[in-house]
């Protein structure tokens, strides 16, 4: 037999009941739940605004917001009764209300629609979840100046194409990551600004005849303003796939941070060592310190970028205002979300806890002649070879070298001198990792001294709190 109890909210339109299968596909309480907060706020603010401005009784706000309060806290406690059967968090909580506080819960929805509800409920769900992210960024943000600091001078092979290039410092290396999340923290700012402008009072779409004041409600709810079109305001999703494009750029970072812890703790490398909290062991092999965390943090990124596909996918073909395709935007946001959010945690626990082997560090330096650029320079820069002539003259010291299974500051003076004979002894005081490190000073370098004052500029900007780089 056909559920009938859904019949009451829709008033007399219906003569039945859905059946379980339409039942099951039109609910979306099994998730949308996770609004109720945020419903409740926006329901709060809409009922002392109706009241201010005369469309409602004051005494009946009052019942409004004490029966809003005790929905709160059931919902809070465990104890809310959720039903599939009212489809939603708005229909749950209102078929709640009525329950505690009579004929007046049924004022509360006077001047607004479950379409400007929804919009607004899921804008506050975001803008937090921006909040979150970005107070996550900073966390891992500053694990990593903190390794910084630590390696300032710390010697380490700077890779292309994952062959040895040039000798980079550890600090250098870790800024990279702290100058990618910096962008993250910035794009998730500049997505907030633009989401923060209020949905509610919109209506279903054409806006409502009462009197209502959206300035008051959007202010209440920390909005800059309401949104200057109602069509729009019902319509529009781009705040949610802002905040899918700022989480799946940061996912992307996250991804390649976590290739990187990876790929240097394993044997071949030991760069570094990762605590026993984020690895584990083998059931066969007892030697075996599996980086688990970052391969499972590497893969959950896929989650976040499939989000943001499907939920353009929803979007790609609605006309204005509202379609009940709409309703799918949440479970993808939501999974990003919190796959986001995990990742940064595990991430800023893993960076915090791994110690860096500074001497296989410098030894893989000092290999695969990663100071064969330096040459070249100093054979433009000393000897006034043009630096395509340096380079070939480089080129042809590199062969020599990896001929005698020997590095670049391993061959003599006569061995340098007969590939060109202006070269001088004083080539050798360019071929040391340190010494190249060291002379990478200009802005952005890796010199250890431009290391400390990047750090020092970090430290500033997050005790600041600033998402901009």
């Amino acid at each position: 037999m056909a559920d009938k109890t859904s019949n009451a909210m829709w008033g007399g339109r219906f003569s039945e009941g859905p059946d379980a299968i339409m039942e099951a596909i039109n609910a979306s309480i099994g998730f949308d739940q996770r609004l109720a907060a945020q419903d409740i706020a926006g329901s709060r603010a809409h009922a002392a605004m109706l009241a201010a401005q005369g469309i409602i009784t004051s005494k009946d706000a009052d019942a409004i917001r004490e029966g809003l309060l005790t929905v709160l806290s059931e919902i809070e406690t465990g104890s809310f009764p959720f039903s599939a059967a009212l489809e939603d968090i708005h229909m749950n909580v209102e078929a709640r209300l009525k329950e505690l506080i009579g004929e007046a819960a049924g004022r509360l929805h006077t001047g607004r629609s479950r379409n400007d509800q929804v919009a607004t409920d899921f804008r506050l769900w975001v803008r937090d979840q921006c909040d979150a992210a970005m107070d996550g960024l900073g966390a891992l943000q500053t694990a990593l100046v903190d390794q910084a600091e630590a390696g300032a001078d710390w010697v380490m092979p700077g890779f292309t194409h994952l062959q040895t290039a040039q000798p980079v410092t550890w600090g250098h290396h870790m800024l990279a990551y702290v100058e990618m999340f910096g962008r993250d923290r910035a794009r998730l700012s500049d997505a907030r600004t633009r989401m923060n402008d209020s949905p509610l009072g919109a209506a279903a779409l054409a806006g409502t005849s009462y009197p209502i004041d959206r300035d008051a409600t959007a202010h209440a709810l920390g909005f800059d303003r309401p949104c200057a079109n109602s069509l729009d305001a019902v319509s529009d999703r781009d705040f949610a796939l802002e905040f899918l494009s700022a989480a799946s750029i940061c996912a992307m970072h996250l991804s390649r941070l976590a290739e990187e812890l990876v790929i240097w703790s394993s044997a071949q490398f030991r760069f570094v060592a990762l605590s026993d909290r984020w690895t584990t062991g083998s059931s066969i092999m007892p030697q075996k310190k599996n980086p688990d965390a970052a391969e499972l943090l590497r893969a959950k990124i896929g989650r976040i970028f499939g989000a943001q596909t499907a939920l353009l996918m929803v979007m790609k073909g609605l006309p204005l205002a509202y379609s009940k395709d709409m309703q799918e935007d949440k479970e993808q946001v939501f999974d990003a979300a919190d796959s986001l959010m995990l990742a940064l945690a595990a991430m800023t626990g893993m960076v915090g806890d791994m110690q860096a082997n500074r001497d296989a560090l410098r030894a893989a330096a000092a290999h695969g002649f990663s100071t064969a650029t330096d040459l070249a320079d100093w054979l433009t820069r000393e000897a006034g070879l043009p630096f395509r002539d340096a380079h070939h003259v480089t080129g042809s010291l590199v062969a020599l070298a990896e001929k005698r299974g020997c590095d670049l500051p391993d061959l003599s003076l006569a061995d340098m001198q007969a590939a060109h004979p202006a070269i001088t002894q004083d080539v050798f005081t360019v071929l040391g990792v340190d010494n190249s490190v060291a002379s990478r000073t200009s802005y952005g370098g890796t010199a250890p001294d431009n290391v400390r004052d990047q750090v020092a500029r970090w430290r500033k900007r997050l005790s600041e709190s600033s998402p901009h780089a």
